[in-house]
Formats: C-alpha cells, sequence, structure tokens
C-alpha cells in the first residue's frame, strides 16, 4: 500500500505548514501529494507552488470540481502540470453537489449526474490523449458547441499542446454513490473516496474484482497522539461540517454515504443540528465509532494494529491528512 499526504483546501488563506509537509513526504518517500478545492483556493495553483519545490512525489487533484471548468480547460491544467513536473500528474475529478454547483458556480447541477460525469471524462481523456480533433455529440458537454445560440461556426479542435505521456495521465473520481462507484471503475484509472472504513466495504458497492492497476485511494486523517478521544476531535469537527453543511438538508450526498455506513440517525441528528446553527452540539454529535474506524488516531502501537486492516481490503493508495511531521514519520515507519 503506498502513502500519500492529502493537503485539502485552504481555509482563511495558505497554511505555513503545507509546502514543508510536502517536502517531508517526498523525504519519507511518501509517493504523492494532493490538494483539493471548494469555494476557496483552487486546487492547481498550490499544486504547481509544491511542483516547484519537489522533484519526485507524484502529484493530485483531490479534487478538482468538475464545474468549476469546462472539460477542455481542467485537460489543460493537467496537462500542463504534467509537462512542468516531468510527468508526475494524477488528475482526480468530482461532480460536488447541488449546493455548491448551484450556489458557488452558477450552474444548473446535472439531473443525470452519471451521464455528466462520463461526458466530462470522456472529453478530458481525448484531450489528454490527442489522437484527433476534441469532438462529443453529447448532452451536457457538446464539442463542438451547436446550441440554439451558436454562431455555427465552432470547430472541433486537436489540442496544441502533445501529451507527455501517449496513453494520458491517470484519472480517478471521487465518487460515493454505488452507482456512480460502478461507472468510476469502468471510466477512471481509480476512485478517491471521501470515507473509507476498512471493516465496510460493502457500504459502497464496489466490485470484488476491478481492472488491473485501478487505484483505490482513500482519504484519512492520521494523527500520533496519546489522547484517542481527544485525537478524534478534529476528524469529528470535519464530519460535523460535511454532513452537516456540505449540502442540503433533503440532499446530502455526504450524509446519506455515512447512513449507508450504518449510522443513519446520527447523520440525520447532525444535519438537523447543524443547520439549527448548532454546530458545536453537531460536532460533538458525531459518533467516536464512526470518527475512528474512517480514521487512524491514537499512539503508534494503535495506528500499527489499525493500519493492517487497510492493507487487507483493495486500498493502493491511503492518503494522509496529517497534521504533523512526527505522524508523517510514524505512518512511513509502520508501512515499510
Amino acid at each position: 500500500m503506498r502513502l500519500g499526504l492529502a493537503l485539502g483546501y485552504w481555509g482563511r488563506g495558505p497554511s505555513a505548514s503545507h509546502l514543508p509537509l510536502a517536502r517531508e513526504a517526498e523525504r519519507l518517500g511518501y509517493d504523492s501529494v494532493w490538494t483539493a478545492e471548494s469555494w476557496g483556493s483552487d486546487a492547481f495553483t498550490p499544486l504547481t507552488w509544491i511542483t516547484a519545490h519537489t522533484s519526485r512525489i507524484r502529484l493530485g487533484t483531490a479534487v478538482a470540481q468538475m464545474a468549476a471548468r469546462s472539460p477542455t480547460t481542467t485537460a489543460m491544467h493537467a496537462l500542463t502540470l504534467d509537462h512542468l513536473s516531468g510527468g508526475r500528474m494524477m488528475l482526480g475529478l468530482g461532480l460536488s453537489g447541488p449546493q455548491v454547483v448551484e450556489g458557488w458556480y452558477g450552474r444548473p447541477f446535472p439531473k443525470s449526474p452519471l451521464t455528466a460525469t462520463r461526458e466530462y471524462v470522456d472529453v478530458v481523456r481525448q484531450v489528454l490523449r490527442r489522437e484527433g480533433p476534441v469532438e462529443l455529440d453529447g448532452r451536457f458537454h457538446p464539442l463542438p458547441y451547436r446550441g440554439e445560440d451558436a454562431t455555427g461556426l465552432g470547430k472541433a479542435l486537436k489540442p496544441i499542446t502533445h501529451p507527455l505521456r501517449p496513453g494520458g495521465l491517470p484519472v480517478l473520481l471521487g465518487a460515493e454513490g454505488p452507482r456512480n462507484v460502478a461507472q468510476t471503475t469502468r471510466i477512471a484509472d481509480g476512485w478517491l473516496p471521501l470515507y473509507w472504513s476498512p471493516t465496510r466495504p460493502e457500504a459502497y458497492a464496489l466490485p470484488e474484482v476491478l481492472p488491473d492497476g485501478f487505484l483505490v485511494a482513500p482519504m484519512a486523517q492520521v494523527r500520533v497522539c496519546d489522547d484517542v478521544a481527544e485525537g478524534l476531535l478534529p476528524v469529528k469537527t470535519m464530519l460535523g461540517f460535511y454532513i452537516g453543511g456540505m449540502g442540503h438538508a433533503t440532499r446530502n450526498f455526504h450524509a446519506d454515504l455515512m447512513a449507508r455506513m450504518g449510522y443513519e440517525e446520527a447523520a440525520r441528528r447532525i444535519q438537523e443540528l447543524f443547520l439549527a446553527g448548532r454546530r458545536e452540539e453537531a460536532v460533538l454529535a458525531v459518533p467516536d465509532a464512526f470518527a475512528d474506524e474512517i480514521s487512524l488516531v491514537g499512539p503508534r502501537e494503535r495506528i500499527a494494529e489499525r493500519l493492517e486492516l487497510w492493507r487487507k481490503g483493495p486500498v493502493t493508495d491511503l492518503l494522509a491528512l496529517a497534521p504533523d511531521e512526527e505522524s508523517l514519520r510514524v505512518l512511513a515507519e509502520l508501512n515499510r
């Protein structure tokens, strides 16, 4: 099982620890480092900065939001970074949800998310492979555009920049629903689970037989500490925000996933408290058991024991949300 460092997205501003953590991860032998975006910092610019200060570690977006850019624009970003990094780029994509897509990007959330995702990946692949002009008779991402307001002058174009890798670079998808996960195994090179429990793989409906080389790369908060309850608090804070606030009361993919993992009553209670403005109570309502099974928290010996569960399943890459260099180092030592 390879290790990756997940840096997430910025809060109020850039974290002074991100670049040192990325460089330390490379020194420790980590395979990859990943950035993200929500409705603040973007995923590609920080990754470019990290690219300039590292030499070996692979670089990924976990995830870049599809609604933020047309598929050709996203492919251009990935193609450019792949060249600048010497072939280290991996492109992780996510659809996001209606609240963000319509509230932040000002676009309609697709009524057929599976079709929209499939078309997006198709266009990205065409650009990255450069086998001919990019064309798609699509519902959501038609190229050339031929809508009622089109000039009729659009022309299918072949990317000017040649790919560094003939087959294109790896494309991974952040997927949560069972049908979305199943499609991911057919159209992508890997899957980026938001929450992964090594004891509940059935919750994701992941096929038993995966394509050769398919990546399963979940994120998990890693924290070496003496007090497990205290170490789980940041995990619960993250879960309270995602399950309570990252979506509408009637449509929240993160809450739905928690429910499928056996915590339906708790998920709905977290939503209720968060949406009522009782955020601290929402965090405390996150069951310790749920926070614990999707993270690696506690003394070194406890993390070592729990790490064996992650190794036994389909996970190929563990992306560690690590708050400090010590946690990064201990995880690297335990995974050797």
